[in-house]
């Protein structure tokens, strides 16, 4: 067995116990343009228009068997994403998040409905979305370097363009000096960046992250919030993000997606029609946090 199948084998096989990252002023402006872009697709995918959607999502519903029982984990889940766009999944434990996560990766495909991505019915894994998972994986006998390099192992490509594109997303998540520097050697929150950048070096058109802050501390999340908008807005790679983070949903999407359970299925979506970058502090980004906390608890 090759390097990569293994490494892949060993990735897939961790995901199975889961079931459920004086130029100030013009980077804003750029950033208001990136996100009122977004936001028209955005309706206009919500609308059902299927040339502004790329994925299509249409009454999922997937059921596990549980003590010889049938236990229901997604109910007709439908939702259009449009390209460039990027969404916020959330919702409690146990409401089928995650799992709906690894049915749009391919990684599960038994369930009922259809999930079209790029016009394709999707039937399995493929390069061409990227899995970002709340542990970072990275291989420990490997560096930062060879732990990016890994996924472009079999992709064809001369040593010199791997390196090149190795290069590149290491520089892009700000890890430049720390290259050569095994896992152990570097803190939580630069491993999850090195699993973001070997998810960005195959250059998906999809990014999916399952609770990718989740197992950091809250000084270091708030950092990685932040390179994400950033990444997100040079690579405008349609996104999915996953979270139980309502602030997290709220600073990175351009919809948020309400889910609840039992079954899982989705309770409303809650557009957010901010420019970016966006700022925790104002008075609207509030309003909107308030708004879809008060799904889950009650606002005085």
């Amino acid at each position: 067995m090759g390097r990569t199948k293994a490494a892949l084998n060993y990735i897939d096989q961790e995901s199975v116990n889961d079931l459920d990252p004086a130029t100030a002023p013009a980077a804003q402006t750029s950033g208001s343009v990136v996100g009122a872009n977004h936001l028209s697709l955005a309706k206009a995918a919500q609308s059902g228009s299927s040339e502004a959607a790329v994925l299509a999502i249409e009454g999922v519903s997937k059921s596990f068997q549980l003590n010889g029982k049938s236990l229901n984990v997604l109910s007709d889940f439908s939702l259009q994403v449009a390209r460039g766009e990027f969404i916020s999944i959330v919702g409690s434990s146990g409401c089928g998040k995650s799992t709906l996560l690894r049915l749009i990766a391919g990684l599960d495909t038994s369930y009922d409905g259809s999930i079209v991505w790029l016009g394709d019915n999707i039937s399995g894994t493929s390069l061409d979305r990227g899995l970002v998972f709340q542990e970072h994986r990275l291989f420990p006998w490997l560096t930062v370097q060879q732990n990016v390099a890994l996924a472009l192992e079999s992709s064809g490509l001369s040593q010199a363009e791997v390196n090149a594109r190795v290069k590149h997303q290491i520089e892009l998540v700000g890890l430049s000096g720390f290259a050569q520097a095994y896992p152990h050697q570097i803190s939580g929150g630069m491993s999850q960046r090195v699993a973001i950048a070997r998810a960005l070096v195959l250059k998906p058109r999809l990014l999916l992250l399952d609770e990718p802050f989740g197992a950091l501390d809250a000084l270091t999340r708030l950092k990685m919030q932040q390179e994400l908008q950033r990444l997100w807005e040079s690579e405008e790679t349609t996104s999915i993000l996953v979270t139980h983070d309502v602030e997290e949903a709220v600073f990175l999407g351009d919809r948020v997606v309400v889910m609840e359970a039992n079954p899982g299925r989705i309770k409303r979506i809650v557009e957010v029609d901010l420019p970016r970058p966006r700022h925790r502090a104002s008075a609207k980004f509030q309003h909107i946090k308030d708004d879809v906390l008060s799904d889950f608890i009650e606002i005085s």
